[in-house]
C-alpha cells in the first residue's frame, strides 16, 4: 500500500519544487502524535517582512538621533523597540502552551475531499487570539480564537488522491497577534489515518442477476436487478417494503415478496465477472469502481448481496455496517 498523503501535489515552480522537496523531508522527520502540546521546543519564530522593516527604520532612526543628538528621536527609537520586544513575547505566549488534537476523518471516495476537524484547546487564564492552522504547503487557513481555560475547532479539507489507507498530511498552526511584526509557527504531523474508498462508475451497468444459492434448484434467469423470483397473496403484518408495486399496479392486488422462494438466490458482486468494459482492457481501478457503485446501488435498494476479491469473500448481508466492510475491502484491495 502506497504510504504516502492522500493531498496530491500539484505542479510547482523548480524553486518550489526544492523548497516542497525539503519541507517533505523536515516533516518526514518529525514523529507522528496523535495530540501535541506547544513548548519552547516545539515552537518556531521569525520577523515576517514587516517585522524586517521595521528593524530596518529602527537602525535609521538611532543612526539619525545619533548623528543629530536628537533626544526625542531616541525616546521614538527606544520606545518602538520596546514595542517590537513586547510583542515578541507575547506573540510567541499565544501560541505556547496550546494543545492541538484531532478528530479522525470520515472514510471519503477518491477524489472527494475529507473534512479533518483540529480541537485547540489552552489551560492557561488569558485568551488566545489570531491562531490559524492549515495544511502544510497550502494558503487554506482556518482563523480561530481560543478562550481562556477553553477550546476552539477549525475545520480543514484534505482532499483524497487515490483509494487506500493514508496518513494524514502534516499540519501547520500559526499566529502573528498582535502587531503582525513576528510569525510564531509549529509543524504537527498527526497519528491518525485517512481511508480512500474507490471513486464509484459513473454510469455503471445494472446489477449482475443473482445466483442460486447451496442447495436451490431453480433457475436463476428471472432473478434481475430489482425483480424477484416469486411473489405470494399479502398478509397482514407483512412490511410494506416487501409489497412488490409493479405487480399492485398492473394486477390491482397485493402482493408481496416470497421471501422463501427469493432465499434460493444470492446476489455476488465479483471481481472476475464485474465485466464487460468498453474499449481497452479493464485496468484493477476500473473494476473496483464499478463493484463500489454496485455495492452502493445494492445498499440503497435494499438488498442482500456478497463480495469476491482476490482472496477477500464477504458473505452475502445488507444494512451500514456491512455496506462498509464491503468498501473498505474494495479501498484495501
Amino acid at each position: 500500500m502506497n504510504p504516502t498523503a492522500a493531498l496530491p501535489h500539484p505542479v510547482l515552480h523548480p524553486v518550489q519544487h526544492v523548497r516542497a522537496r525539503v519541507q517533505r523531508f523536515w516533516t518526514s522527520r518529525i514523529k507522528p502524535l496523535s495530540s501535541l502540546t506547544l513548548t519552547q521546543r516545539t515552537v518556531y519564530i521569525l520577523p515576517t517582512r514587516a517585522g524586517w522593516m521595521l528593524g530596518v527604520t529602527l537602525l535609521v532612526l538611532l543612526i539619525a538621533s545619533i548623528n543629530y543628538q536628537l533626544n526625542l528621536g531616541y525616546v521614538l527609537t527606544f520606545l518602538l523597540a520596546g514595542c517590537a520586544v513586547v510583542a515578541m513575547h507575547v506573540s510567541h505566549g499565544t501560541l505556547r502552551g496550546i494543545t492541538l488534537h484531532l478528530t479522525a476523518p470520515e472514510a471519503v471516495f477518491a477524489g472527494q475531499a475529507a473534512a479533518v476537524i483540529v480541537h485547540l484547546s489552552s489551560q492557561r487564564t488569558r485568551n488566545r487570539y489570531g491562531i490559524g492552522v492549515a495544511v502544510v504547503g497550502t494558503d487554506d487557513w482556518s482563523w480561530t480564537d481560543v478562550p481562556a481555560q477553553g477550546m476552539s475547532q477549525v475545520t480543514l479539507a484534505v482532499r483524497a488522491g487515490q483509494r487506500g489507507l493514508h496518513p494524514l498530511p502534516a499540519l501547520t498552526a500559526e499566529t502573528r497577534f498582535p502587531l503582525g511584526t513576528f510569525r510564531v509557527w509549529t509543524v504537527w504531523r498527526p497519528a491518525a489515518q485517512l481511508l480512500v474508498y474507490p471513486s464509484p462508475e459513473k454510469q455503471a451497468p445494472p446489477l449482475p442477476p443473482g445466483e442460486p444459492s447451496a442447495g436451490g434448484g431453480a433457475s436463476a434467469q428471472r432473478q434481475n436487478a430489482g425483480e424477484f423470483d416469486g411473489v405470494r397473496a399479502y398478509r397482514r403484518g407483512d412490511p410494506l417494503k416487501a409489497v412488490v408495486w409493479k405487480k399492485v399496479a398492473k394486477a390491482g392486488q397485493l402482493v408481496s415478496r416470497d421471501t422463501q422462494q427469493a432465499q434460493r438466490f444470492e446476489l455476488w458482486l465479483d471481481l472476475q465477472r464485474c465485466g464487460p468494459f468498453a474499449g481497452a482492457h479493464a485496468s484493477l481501478e476500473h473494476k473496483l469502481s464499478r463493484l463500489c457503485a454496485w455495492v452502493l446501488r445494492a445498499d440503497a435498494q435494499g438488498l442482500r448481496y456478497g463480495l469476491r476479491l482476490s482472496g477477500v469473500e464477504i458473505t452475502p448481508d445488507s444494512g451500514e455496517s456491512h455496506k462498509r466492510a464491503c468498501l473498505t475491502a474494495l479501498a484495501m484491495q
